[in-house]
């Protein structure tokens, strides 16, 4: 069973899957109200002053749809094929 956050609460982790410059370095979530979001987060150098901050940006969490996972073939799709031809 994954990690619930108690309201009003989230974590942040380094992005180990991180593969090109505009993938965040940080990644989590957020729990607001029983609403669940993610949070991403970027180390930025502030050119006023050279000081280093995070940017972050917030998305409302979608469920996930594991009819969307491209190149593979799910169970939902191989029983949807099989009735198509006729075998269930």
């Amino acid at each position: 069973m994954p990690y619930e956050h108690k309201p009003n609460t989230g974590s942040l982790f380094k992005n180990d899957r991180r593969e090109k410059e505009a993938h965040p370095e940080y990644k989590g979530e957020l729990n607001i109200d029983g609403r669940i979001f993610e949070l991403a987060a970027w180390v930025r150098t502030s050119k006023k002053d050279g000081k280093k901050f995070f940017s972050l940006s917030v998305s409302e969490k979608k469920p996930f749809d594991r009819r969307k996972v491209q190149g593979r073939e799910t169970l939902d799709d191989v029983f949807n094929n099989r009735e198509e031809e006729g075998l269930f």
